[in-house]
């Protein structure tokens, strides 16, 4: 354990080896990538599928090593029991930090398939990363706000073709997809800015997981709802390589999927987006609840 040495110093540790890990898993991944593009046969493309998971599962596996190396974290975890690794389902969580993300992949790892996060298409750019998530199919969405949809009508609609393009790639395939329903991090400048109702969260955006619903509901086994606590306040990145994320409260809720919400278009459908939206906000509303208890139970 490396949790004796100064916090700067297991960050630059950290940060070389999260580095390291990343380069050399990508180089098998983009090999198994291209072979997967130049041979498109069911027998070739299941291997090549097989590889280019295990290869994103031993990345989050190394991950969880150098996150055990740097620093003593305790785990607080609830809600695991019945998740199933031949299984698909839609994941969502409250979102506080980019540390998020790593805690979500160091918990569900083989207990579900790689979660596979949208993500903006500029992200495609990040040198190294940015190509590993489109090898590995993560979905990339155009965001278009509704003042450049008024002059460009022809654009509306395109999330979701996007979202359904994606997810016929995942049809028969256990698969975990991932959205934060609040679609960026919590800070307190944005809480005061949207007038949240809520008070350790931001407003929900539901049409992401519509969009998912609509395109794959049927090939979902369930939602899994998570809700995250950090006791110790909200750590950015930095302060997960320096090993400084010293408790982590998670509850996993899952949960089936009304019925009512499938088949149905998000877009065209203006009953079932009303409905959709306040059962979202239902949902908001209970895990604002837990945690209220969850900053009782454990206190900054």
């Amino acid at each position: 354990m490396l949790d004796s040495l100064p916090p700067a110093l297991r960050g630059v540790i950290a940060s070389l080896l999260l580095g390291l890990n990343t380069l050399v898993c990508c180089v098998p991944l983009f090999v198994a990538s291209l072979l997967k593009l130049c041979l498109p046969f069911p027998s070739a493309q299941r291997l090549t599928d097989w590889l280019m998971r295990h290869i994103h599962e031993i990345w989050i596996s190394n991950n969880k090593a150098w996150m055990k190396l740097i620093g003593h974290t305790r785990w607080r975890v609830t809600g695991l029991e019945g998740l199933d690794y031949q299984h698909s389902y839609l994941i969502t969580s409250n979102h506080q930090s980019w540390v998020d993300i790593l805690v979500l992949q160091y918990v569900l790892n083989r207990r579900i398939r790689p979660l596979k996060f949208f993500l903006k298409q500029e992200l495609i750019w990040v040198p190294v990363i940015g190509l590993a998530w489109w090898a590995l199919g993560f979905p990339f969405m155009k965001r278009y706000s509704k003042a450049y949809l008024e002059k460009h009508p022809e654009k509306k609609g395109k999330d979701l073709e996007t979202t359904r393009k994606t997810c016929a790639k995942f049809r028969g395939k256990p698969t975990g997809i991932f959205n934060f329903v609040e679609g960026t991090r919590f800070t307190p400048g944005k809480h005061t800015q949207q007038n949240s109702p809520f008070r350790y969260l931001l407003k929900p955006k539901a049409g992401g997981i519509a969009f998912v619903l609509d395109a794959m509901g049927e090939q979902l086994q369930s939602i899994v709802n998570v809700t995250i606590h950090y006791p110790a306040g909200r750590p950015g990145f930095w302060d997960l390589l320096c090993g400084r994320v010293k408790e982590v409260v998670a509850h996993f809720e899952e949960m089936a999927i009304p019925v009512q919400f499938l088949g149905k278009s998000y877009e065209q459908d203006d009953t079932y987006r009303l409905a959709f939206q306040q059962w979202i906000n239902q949902l908001w509303e209970e895990k604002d609840l837990l945690l209220r208890r969850m900053h009782q139970t454990y206190p900054e």
